[in-house]
């Protein structure tokens, strides 16, 4: 199909999101299932359209118009997925990064040549073994440990892995001792968590003053006034309306949890 082709073509880096993503799929049939979904949506929100502007009486030239704005934008949406699923795999690598790179040290301290800690890795806790799985194969199939380790930092989603990857590549170029590159890069590591940590408690403060005041004390009195006026003024209240406003309390409160897991930091202590 001419269409998937051209738009393939213009992504000529959807192969490497799709291999950092961890989606075992290729480039033209991820593009062809999106392409697929959009105009499904599109075509759905099309036909309601037509039914709820002929039935008003509107201008139908706005049918064709909803039709393709909402391909486009559910095509963009659906080619975004795959990098929200890189930066949710980051996420769970940076939370245990740091685990990983102090058992190669552990390893690599204890005598252990880097390839053979490497090998170890692999069966150590963490999603990070699955990039030394893909290390220990690429050498399995004839690459250089340092090639192996460069295909591994360019594919890696999480920037602290491929810094301490970057650091290893760089020892063995060098020539020099790998623990010492490994080490000091740790220690940046653990240093830039630490402030992560510190930040967290500082945006937590605020978050929860602010959850206290617009989730807790402003609907209690908010809903104390409304009954006094109600009260007052003889107006009755139907179930649906205490219902709506039950669900916007509880709307509330689901931004505010929402906001609370998403400034927290990826570290795992």
């Amino acid at each position: 199909m001419s269409i998937i082709n051209n738009i393939t073509s213009r992504h000529p880096d959807l192969k490497r999101k799709l291999y950092m993503a961890g989606m075992d799929v290729e480039p033209r049939v991820y593009v062809k299932e999106k392409f697929k979904n959009s105009l499904l949506m599109g075509f759905l929100l099309l036909v309601g359209s037509f039914f709820l502007i002929d039935k008003n009486g509107g201008n139908l030239f706005l049918v064709p118009i909803i039709g393709v704005v909402t391909y486009a934008l559910m095509f963009r949406l659906q080619m975004r997925q795959v990098d929200a699923k890189i930066s949710k795999r980051a996420g769970i690598i940076d939370k245990d990064v740091l685990f990983a790179g102090r058992f190669l040290l552990v390893k690599l301290n204890s005598g252990r040549p880097l390839i053979n800690a490497i090998e170890d890795a692999t069966k150590s806790y963490g999603i990070s073994n699955e990039y030394f799985k893909e290390i220990i194969k690429d050498i399995d199939l004839g690459t250089s440990l340092e090639d192996a380790l460069e295909k591994a930092t360019t594919n890696c989603p999480s920037k602290k892995l491929k810094k301490i990857l970057f650091q290893i590549t760089n020892a063995l170029k060098i020539g020099t001792d790998v623990t010492n590159f490994l080490e000091s890069i740790l220690d940046e590591i653990a240093e830039e968590q630490l402030i992560e940590i510190q930040r967290y408690g500082k945006k937590l403060s605020s978050v929860t003053m602010f959850f206290m005041l617009i989730a807790v004390v402003l609907p209690s009195l908010g809903m104390t006034m409304i009954v006094v006026i109600i009260s007052l003024i003889n107006i009755t209240l139907s179930g649906v309306d205490f219902m709506l406003i039950i669900l916007g309390l509880m709307f509330i409160q689901f931004i505010f949890l929402t906001t609370f897991k998403s400034i927290r930091p990826n570290v795992n202590i």
